[in-house]
């Protein structure tokens, strides 16, 4: 089998998205062994090492005064068949300096929900289905986002909440009807083998 990072390249590669950075850990040896130069995939691929944790946005700093236009952050972990030239499209008519991809949809919570009234349990819902809209952490930056970021930050703990205190305007981009997956979460890594096979994510 392919390495989930293979998947995650070909989805961007099939938007248009050709120019890669990948920003990698204590496993970015055996990374750089399979991907190279990204030639072999039709790619061109360059890396950043972390020699220690930098979290999802403290991790893009290195990127700071390298790019000079409109860029897309993933994570390498996620499968999913977005559409990132829509969102990208969308991001440019937006004129903000980021947008984020949500995905409209019911997700499970962990526990039973009870609803009580003058004390007493009227209703009882194990597990309910919570309908939202969930970051998927699928991010359209303009140079401009690096000036909210510290090292070692979160976007969605730290960078995000200190645009909007600032004043900052964020694009949002929902998407409901493709798929996604977060290969980190047992959940989704069983979904993803049950339901769909690789191929049937990518076609068309």
């Amino acid at each position: 089998g392919k390495p989930i990072l293979y998947y995650v390249i070909e989805n961007l590669k099939r938007n248009g998205l050709a120019d890669l950075i990948i920003t990698a850990g204590y496993l970015h040896e055996k990374i750089e062994e399979y991907f190279g130069n990204g030639s072999k995939f039709g790619v061109k691929i360059g890396y950043a090492v972390e020699n220690e944790k930098m979290n999802t946005a403290g991790s893009i700093l290195p990127l700071k005064g390298k790019v000079d236009g409109t860029f897309v952050v993933v994570m390498g972990d996620h499968i999913t068949n977005i559409s990132l030239k829509e969102m990208l499209a969308q991001h440019k008519k937006s004129g903000c300096i980021a947008t984020i991809a949500l995905l409209k949809g019911k997700i499970p919570i962990e526990y039973g929900v009870a609803e009580v009234k003058d004390g007493r349990v009227v209703e009882f819902k194990e597990k309910p289905l919570i309908e939202n809209l969930y970051n998927v952490a699928i991010y359209a930056f303009e140079p401009g986002i690096f000036k909210y970021i510290r090292e070692k930050e979160d976007f969605a703990k730290n960078v995000f909440p200190r645009m909007l205190k600032a004043g900052e305007k964020i694009n949002a981009y929902i998407f409901e009807k493709e798929v996604w997956y977060d290969i980190g979460r047992v959940v989704d890594y069983e979904r993803l083998n049950k339901e769909l096979k690789m191929k049937e994510i990518f076609k068309g």
